[in-house]
């Protein structure tokens, strides 16, 4: 869990860190893209302590957004959801398991995904808020990754599951793409 948090940003690790997180500058350079274009977007992270910085980084820079993760009460989450889809805020920030599914956001157009969860399903399914009935526009979605770490691995996992789940889907032979030490690989970095 460690090195997952460590690529998101080093505070979430060594709070009193003086290193800087390449992956909150891209952040930063994106946001500022998409609001001088006038684009909307949600931001996933499966950590509330990322999400805590991206909000201090948002309150710097005058950004307006909504937030919402597991502790917001549902008074407060529903007005957090109508407030962003009645255009207040260009960001919604979101905790991937408190509102990665069940929610209806079509204001956003675009997607970041902070980090990625073990599971692609549960990105899919969190990107599809955006993806609803209303969306008028094309959504984007960007899965935000530190190259050359513990999240490269996932994203590979990513591919295997996704391979395996076409397979099973289309009724192919899965064991000739997929050994069964790979499979049990598979299901035991599995952590959802």
């Amino acid at each position: 869990m460690k090195l997952r948090r460590t690529c998101c940003h080093p505070k979430l690790v060594m709070e009193d860190s003086p290193l800087s997180s390449a992956k909150l500058q891209a952040f930063e350079e994106l946001v500022d893209e998409l609001i001088s274009n006038r684009h909307k977007a949600l931001v996933f992270s499966q950590f509330v302590g990322h999400l805590s910085i991206i909000r201090e980084l948002l309150d710097k820079k005058g950004i307006h957004y909504q937030y919402l993760d597991g502790s917001t009460p549902v008074a407060k989450r529903k007005k957090a959801v109508n407030a962003s889809q009645a255009g207040e805020g260009d960001v919604f920030l979101i905790s991937l398991k408190a509102g990665g599914s069940g929610l209806n956001l079509t204001a956003a157009d675009y997607v970041i995904h902070m980090d990625p969860w073990w599971n692609p399903a549960v990105e899919d399914q969190a990107s599809d808020r955006a993806h609803r009935m209303g969306q008028k526009r094309p959504v984007t979605i960007y899965l935000l990754v530190a190259k050359d770490t513990i999240e490269d691995k996932i994203v590979e996992l990513h591919a295997h599951k996704r391979d395996l789940a076409s397979s099973l889907l289309e009724g192919g032979e899965v064991s000739g793409k997929m050994s069964g030490n790979e499979m049990m690989k598979l299901i035991r970095e599995t952590d959802d």
